[in-house]
């Protein structure tokens, strides 16, 4: 990632409206009390079979992947279907039309793993008392940088549940340009991520393309290390800036005013050093576009906060807002709003909470 021009034409361009729902059906709004969380989700994150018939809002393919489940033990003691993750991925057909669980036992998978366009419906799913590492050491050097994933991800309706993804590549030097290293590259839409870790340095999560909702996640790293053109809602998820001289949070790249991709980061926590300071995001591409809403802000945030953005009814030492740059926004309650509410994403056709295999 690099070549990055902040022009002065993008100011008031980054609040506009998310997609207008299609569905006549709503989910609730995020609550603004992180106390109602679990209530909030028991009631908006329900399983196909929990509903009791009403799967009108559910897109047909979903409804139909759900009714007959495959679980695919992938043990690399042996004691599974499978030892490695992508033998267990090359396993599922093309064309893939049923929720097939990938259950990884505990331990760490080093291989560079692949879901194809082609196979939807894929749940990567482990044990939250003793999560599975996912990792590679790829970096933009040999493959670049969307490309160095650890895991990437072109199909619809995918699923992740208590894994942890790394790039267990070194930490670049400074000026390096070569130095990214993607642990997660998602690029299909329509996709969850629930208890997550994506660990890394440079470009730790490419969030490419795609309607994306993250819960319960951790996301480290040092320089751009949530990226892409996403349209992502990342719901208590904390942040973790890993680098003493400094860095950057997000890089979003939305190409053009008329576009309705953004990270909403909504409730979690900021940490990190504090030595160098950590700003909240720049521009990847001229209309990039976040928010947080509600985020509690260590001190590792540095005072001007943004080389652009937004926020919104932050807390902690690094939501201070009187040394911000001129340039940034403290969001109205009326410019928030969309960011809270889910059907902005069309979750109310494909969002499903996590399976319970234990």
């Amino acid at each position: 990632m690099k070549n990055y021009v902040v022009p002065a034409t993008i100011v008031n361009t980054i609040f506009l409206g998310l997609l207008v729902p299609v569905f006549s059906f709503s989910l609730a709004p995020i609550p603004s009390d992180p106390a109602s969380f679990n209530s909030w989700a028991h009631a908006n994150l329900v399983s196909v079979r929990n509903r009791r018939g009403d799967i009108s809002n559910l897109d047909p393919a979903l409804v139909t992947a759900e009714e007959h489940v495959v679980i695919i033990k992938v043990r690399n003691d042996g004691s599974g279907q499978f030892r490695t993750v992508t033998d267990a991925i090359k396993s599922i057909p093309k064309a893939n039309t049923q929720r097939t669980i990938v259950w990884i036992g505990p331990g760490i998978y080093k291989e560079k793993i692949t879901i194809e366009r082609d196979q939807p419906f894929v749940t990567l799913y482990g044990d939250a008392n003793d999560m599975p590492t996912l990792t590679f050491d790829g970096t933009s050097r040999q493959y670049g940088t969307v490309f160095s994933g650890s895991v990437t991800i072109y199909s619809e309706y995918f699923m992740a549940v208590n894994i942890i993804f790394e790039n267990s590549s070194p930490m670049p030097k400074m000026g390096s340009m070569d130095g990214q290293a993607v642990a997660m590259t998602i690029a299909g839409d329509k996709a969850a991520f629930y208890n997550c870790r994506f660990k890394g340095f440079q470009d730790t999560l490419c969030d490419l393309h795609g309607n994306h909702f993250f819960k319960d996640c951790y996301i480290e790293g040092m320089a751009d290390f949530i990226f892409g053109d996403g349209k992502s809602v990342y719901l208590n998820t904390e942040i973790r800036a890993v680098w003493d001289q400094g860095g950057v949070i997000t890089a979003h790249g939305r190409t053009s005013e008329s576009e309705t991709t953004g990270f909403a980061f909504v409730h979690g926590s900021i940490s990190g050093v504090t030595t160098g300071k950590t700003y909240l995001g720049r521009l990847w591409r001229d209309w990039g576009k976040v928010v947080f809403l509600y985020v509690d802000m260590g001190a590792c945030i540095h005072p001007e906060g943004w080389i652009y953005y937004g926020e919104y009814r932050n807390k902690g030492p690094g939501s201070n807002l009187s040394g911000r740059v001129k340039y940034s926004k403290k969001l109205k309650d009326a410019e928030a709003r969309p960011f809270l509410d889910l059907n902005n994403l069309n979750a109310s056709a494909w969002l499903l909470p996590p399976p319970h295999l234990l």
